[in-house]
């Protein structure tokens, strides 16, 4: 049996060129697996469910080797697992030498072994490094000032004053939010701290 495993890494990318490039296959959509995950590590419910199923004889198609993962040490250890252990064949689209159909022989195996090597360590080393560029943009915008998380709402110098009129019918409470720019929840949470900074 065909199958195909495609894997997105974020709902801004969408699985099209991927299902483009197996177009023409033969693989039935039933037999195509689909992760929208990071390659990080292979906790992927589709990626699992499609392990299951192969079966020795079974040939897996992957667009690009990036695609089955970004861990180097993993993707070496699922290849050898799905090809030594279950007895598939894998055959990575964008990569030739990577058609474990082909080449059968001590040499074939040697060069496919050696591409893949190379390859999950391209794909590993780009993770580290869209990791340590994501560091430095988060480095760097912090030493401009830049602030990450909740920002705080503050009410207005004012805000004693509008309580007070609220409290005694003169000020709606939709007029109250809509002259302190806070929403209700913030608000009630500001006239807590204010009622207990007067007990003080």
């Amino acid at each position: 049996m065909q199958y195909g495993y495609i894997r997105v890494s974020s709902a801004d990318q969408n699985e099209d060129r991927q299902l483009d490039a197996m177009a023409g296959l033969g693989t039935p959509d039933s037999h195509i697996f689909i992760d929208n995950l990071s390659g990080k590590d292979f906790n992927r419910p589709a990626f699992g469910a499609l392990v299951k199923k192969l079966k020795s004889g079974d040939t897996l198609f992957l667009s690009s080797i990036d695609r089955l993962g970004r861990n180097y040490g993993e993707i070496l250890n699922v290849w050898k697992v799905l090809t030594k252990e279950k007895g598939i064949d894998i055959v990575v689209l964008d990569m030739p030498l990577l058609d474990t159909r082909q080449g059968k022989d001590l040499m074939g195996t040697f060069i496919a072994d050696l591409v893949l090597q190379i390859l999950s360590f391209v794909a590993h080393s780009e993770r580290e490094n869209i990791r340590k560029r994501q560091a430095q943009g988060i480095a760097s915008a912090k030493a401009r000032g830049v602030r990450f998380g909740w920002t705080i709402k503050k009410p207005p110098a004012n805000f004693a004053e509008m309580v007070k009129s609220w409290e005694r019918g003169k000020l709606p409470m939709d007029d109250v939010l809509e002259q302190t720019g806070l929403k209700q929840a913030t608000f009630y949470r500001r006239l807590r701290e204010l009622r207990a900074a007067k007990r003080k």
